[in-house]
């Protein structure tokens, strides 16, 4: 078992050790795009708290830690700087990606992650990787007190409310592009996170998002895979589609294909691995 000295006590040194991690572009077209997740492949669990303080350290927005399995499949939980959640799309594929590359997967076999979740299955798909998940659609229900003003938008044409999120259509990708949030009073909004969203201008494209939660450590989310288990229902019965192409438009930005299968959404993206390293431990 990973373990790790209390903050103040003398080091033992038996418990110095170091971990090899990875951080992986995912939902990335190109170098520096996409979302940046941190993996991190263990042999066996440590306690929690080791794992929050490597989250801490890596300080991206998600850290994956994979552990195989004795049947050839893996437990997968993911960490923000500030806590653990339930569902993440970009640290899912990012962990796929690494272990087809790394080849501690044969490339043409699926890789069943087991989360929080529930079961999540990751897939190549050309040059890009499939995860199925589970949809979460967004019902419709009146915005808390504050929230409008919180984003700084004048004009909200429908809000709902995922199990995760809430889901705020705005009138235009500029208005969406144009949101500028008091991190500090979204702090206080019931909920992991806030989705804006609007009819994409490029004909290529079906809709725009961006994401902010900051309840949960991650002011603005370069690109939410999570979030479009929301978005692909909400746009698909909008647009009467079944396969959608998102944008979300961050700073970094980043690219989905959505595909609504039932209860289920795929979702494709590229994914790059940008530095492998070790992490020393103690």
């Amino acid at each position: 078992m990973l373990a790790l000295d209390a903050p103040g006590a003398p080091r033992d040194a038996s418990l110095v050790q170091s971990v090899p991690i990875v951080t992986v572009d995912a939902f990335a077209d190109a170098p520096f795009t996409g979302n940046p997740a941190a993996v991190c492949v263990l042999e066996r669990w440590p306690q929690t708290p080791l794992l929050a303080r490597i989250a801490a350290e890596m300080n991206l927005s998600e850290t994956a830690f994979v552990v195989p399995r004795a049947d050839g499949e893996f437990d997968l939980r993911w960490l923000t700087p500030a806590i653990e959640v339930d569902l993440c799309g970009h640290a899912t594929l990012a962990s796929a990606h690494h272990l087809w590359e790394a080849g501690l997967v044969a490339p043409a076999q699926p890789i069943s992650f087991h989360t929080r979740s529930g079961l999540l299955v990751a897939r190549r798909a050309g040059e890009r990787v499939e995860l199925d998940f589970p949809a979460t659609p967004a019902v419709a229900e009146a915005a808390p007190a504050g929230l409008a003003a919180a984003l700084g938008v004048r004009a909200v044409r429908s809000a709902r409310k995922s199990p995760f999120d809430w889901l705020l259509e705005l009138e235009s990708e500029a208005a969406v592009r144009g949101v500028r949030p008091d991190f500090a009073a979204l702090r206080s909004i019931p909920a992991r996170g806030v989705i804006v969203t609007a009819r994409a201008d490029a004909p290529e494209l079906d809709f725009v998002s961006r994401f902010f939660g900051p309840a949960v450590g991650v002011d603005e989310d370069p690109v939410t895979g999570s979030a479009h288990c929301a978005l692909a229902p909400f746009w698909g019965a909008a647009l009467h589609k079944s396969v959608l192409r998102a944008y979300q438009v961050s700073a970094r930005g980043g690219h989905l294909e959505c595909e609504l299968r039932a209860d289920r959404v795929l979702l494709r993206g590229g994914a790059l691995t940008m530095l492998r390293g070790t992490l020393r431990l103690g």
